[in-house]
């Protein structure tokens, strides 16, 4: 049996962090087993599923770069109306469906009784049943159809990630798989294109527990194979609360691509979030596939740390090729007004900074004061700023404009024999020297930043 998957998201928003690690943990599912990743849009929202809508979707999955083995032919539900009258047509055939012509009035009625009561909101008026009599068929309502759900026994699954799951039948619906309009449901829908899709693993969020004994019922009455389900946990934010927008949380994935989070790092930290292999963090997509298994996979909730994510980030930063990494911030240096020179190249400062950084928003403040010297802040003028700073810049300017070759090596052979001629310490040459040449007190290895920034450069800066 070929292991198939799918991530199915509805384009009503954005993309949240929820949905990514869903998509994840289907696709690596999929790999590890040398199965199919599907992708299907479920769309039947037509009041808030715009194009729009749905490219922000695809946009997401793009960036973090999970693909999927259905590219060209995606499902999208609303192609996909014919089908599900199609099926609704069968089930009415077979007896697994019937029609219900309750008014709106006679629903609430309906829902305040279990409310009070505590049992399944529609009371069956409608079901046809051997020896019972149904009410006449109104004239003015339209009907629904609803699907026959078994009154005895229980649905019962082993969930992949939950364990033992099972809901008493009697406690269940009649659901409605057809709306008066001829639309079909989500649960409906989905069951149709899980079948035809050939899935055979359902891996989605435990807010969808309580949809897959309906689910389940329905493929039975289908005839069709059951797939094997497995419900995730949810992310909880920082405080353990649910994650929303309205607490200021960062949700949309895409929001993270402008925080400077890396795709790549992106997943590897949600891997983490209820998944763990011992003791590993910090991991390839490759491992993580090789690795992958639902029942590693905690059944609690996770909880979001933007510590974490950033120390993720920041070492998958440090084994980035520098020259990706420079396509990837030239557009927010732009933003700065800093245009790359010839020298120094951009992927040779990436190389001495990177290390500094664990965002890509920091990367590039780290490339900024190498193309254009930044105006220093007064606590660090205050503080290394001495009143012989000016001169002494200007005597170890001398020094420098003495070196035939301008390396790393040759600037740093200046730094102790000017020390021991002024008689001060490095703090008192290095700090200056740093507000001088670059406009900040915070750099890598002076002599380092020296060299790149370039000879010329540097004399300009210190006597200007």
């Amino acid at each position: 049996m070929t292991v198939k998957t799918r991530f199915a998201p509805s384009p009503t928003g954005y993309l949240h962090i929820g949905g990514v690690r869903t998509a994840l943990f289907s696709w690596a599912f999929a790999r590890h087993h040398q199965g199919e990743f599907l992708l299907r849009i479920e769309d039947t929202d037509l009041a808030r599923s715009t194009a729009e809508s749905v490219k922000v979707i695809m946009d997401g999955i793009d960036w973090v770069g999970l693909n999927y083995d259905n590219a060209g032919n995606v499902v999208y539900q609303t192609q996909r109306f014919d089908r599900y009258k199609e099926v609704v047509a069968e089930l009415l055939e077979s007896g697994h469906a019937y029609y219900c012509y309750c008014s709106k009035e006679e629903l609430e009625a309906m829902r305040e009784k279990a409310e009070r009561e505590g049992t399944a909101t529609y009371d069956r008026r409608w079901r046809p049943e051997a020896g019972k009599t149904l009410p006449d068929i109104p004239a003015d309502v339209q009907p629904v159809v609803r699907f026959k759900t078994p009154l005895t026994g229980d649905t019962s699954w082993t969930d992949l990630v939950k364990g033992e799951i099972s809901f008493p039948n009697e406690a269940l619906d009649d659901l409605i798989i057809a709306r008066a309009d001829g639309s079909p449901t989500y649960n409906f829908c989905v069951v149709v294109d899980d079948f035809d899709m050939g899935v055979t693993h359902v891996i989605r969020g435990d807010d969808h527990v309580n949809n897959t004994p309906k689910q389940i019922n329905i493929l039975k009455a289908m005839g069709a194979d059951v797939p094997a389900y497995g419900h995730l946990p949810m992310i909880l934010n920082e405080q353990g609360k649910k994650i929303s927008k309205r607490s200021g949380d960062t949700v949309a994935i895409t929001d993270f691509g402008a925080m400077g989070i890396l795709p790549e790092a992106m997943l590897n930290y949600l891997a983490r979030l209820g998944w763990a292999h011992g003791d590993d963090e910090f991991f390839t997509m490759e491992q993580f596939v090789e690795w992958f298994d639902l029942k590693d996979v905690s059944p609690s909730p996770s909880r979001m740390d933007m510590k974490k994510l950033l120390w993720i980030n920041g070492e998958h930063i440090k084994i980035t090729p520098n020259d990706t990494l420079a396509d990837m911030i030239r557009h927010r240096l732009e933003a700065k007004g800093i245009t790359e020179t010839a020298a120094p190249a951009l992927t040779d400062v990436i190389a001495l900074v990177k290390d500094r950084a664990q965002d890509l928003n920091a990367l590039a403040e780290e490339c900024v004061y190498f193309y254009q010297k930044q105006v220093p802040a007064e606590a660090d003028v205050a503080k290394h700023w001495d009143d012989d700073a000016a001169d002494r810049m200007l005597r170890f300017a001398g020094k420098l404009e003495s070196l035939n070759e301008w390396t790393t090596e040759n600037i740093h052979s200046l730094f102790k024999p000017f020390c021991d001629e002024e008689g001060i310490k490095m703090g008192k040459l290095g700090m200056p020297l740093r507000l001088a040449v670059c406009g900040t007190a915070k750099t890598p290895s002076v002599d380092a930043v020296l060299a790149l920034i370039g000879k010329d450069e540097v004399l300009k800066r210190i006597r200007s």
